[in-house]
């Protein structure tokens, strides 16, 4: 990030009521909260402090916060630790991950022990990109060939591409059918490519793993949501459209990244982009209403009608 923004609840609280948003869901984006590769106390420690200061916001505004619990990987153990915490304890509404952990990109079998725990409790797993890392022997290596731009510009949406056709190719989507995954910014760089990763895959490749683009599509219309934070409008939002449905998208607004005046004028564009009621509604409201009703507050409850 070319810097960290500053945050406080009133402000937050102030823009909610101005856009009519009635819930939003919080969460730490990259890099997250392992920040020194080897220090796992650290890493624990820090994960703690922010999930146990965000279970507190939701606990006093139950009705206008939410969380994303965090976990400090690539510490396999401390996140098993830590995914018990958040859901027992703390009542998460899902956890967060980042695309990749210090060059350990999701679905990685280093964290196949991390899936098959959410799997088991049929978690709701938020994916946020980060930058894009090298994992070497001698730790892991910022990759950035055109570092005089940042990496949230572009980066961040290969490296969501990045993460997901792994978490296809490895087997993992096909082992965790109960966890409900959520993309960010529209998938990023996903939509256009999954054809040829998925040819590549079987055709050159010859992975052993069943998979084509009529796979992914089912799945990601059965077992995935994408949120609509970031700039997806006006063209990104058509190939979205080709993989799923309107019933798919959530309304994201990625405050304070993107800042309150920008918010606001984005939020319009969904409204323009969708200007069938129905559609609308569902969009900005009715998706999240419906996750709601299963337990799972998946992002923010955007209430414009």
């Amino acid at each position: 990030m070319p810097a960290i923004p500053q945050w406080n609840e009133e402000a937050h609280l102030e823009l909610m009521q101005k856009l009519s948003i009635t819930k939003s869901i919080v969460s730490i984006t990259s890099p997250s909260t392992h920040l020194t590769p080897g220090d796992d106390a650290s890493a624990r420690h820090l994960t703690r402090a922010y999930n146990d200061f965000a279970a507190n916001l939701a606990s006093r505004r139950p009705a206008q916060f939410g969380f994303w619990a965090t976990l400090p990987l690539p510490d396999v153990t401390g996140s098993l630790a830590e995914i018990a915490y958040a859901l027992d304890s703390l009542h998460a509404d899902g956890i967060a991950l980042e695309t990749n952990h210090q060059g350990r990109y999701l679905g990685d079998a280093a964290f196949d022990a991390v899936f098959a725990e959410l799997e088991r409790r049929k978690a709701t797993v938020f994916l946020h990109p980060t930058g894009p890392c090298i994992a070497h022997s001698d730790g892991p290596q910022a990759a950035a060939p055109m570092s005089q731009y940042p990496s949230p510009m572009f980066e961040f949406f290969f490296d969501t591409a990045r993460a997901v056709i792994n978490l296809f190719l490895s087997g993992t989507v096909a082992r965790c059918p109960n966890v409900t995954f959520i993309l960010s910014h529209g998938a990023g760089a996903l939509p256009p490519i999954v054809e040829r990763f998925t040819s590549f895959a079987t055709s050159v490749l010859g992975l052993e793993v069943k998979i084509n683009s009529d796979v992914v599509k089912e799945t990601m219309r059965r077992q995935f949501y994408l949120d609509l934070a970031g700039v997806v409008f006006p063209d990104h939002i058509h190939g979205v459209l080709r993989y799923v449905g309107p019933d798919r998208l959530l309304y994201g607004s990625d405050y304070p990244y993107t800042p309150a005046k920008a918010v606001e004028m984005l939020a319009g564009r969904v409204e323009e982009v969708f200007p069938e009621e129905g559609t609308k509604r569902a969009v900005l409201v009715g998706n999240a209403q419906r996750l709601l009703a299963k337990g799972k507050v998946v992002t923010e409850v955007h209430n414009r009608l």
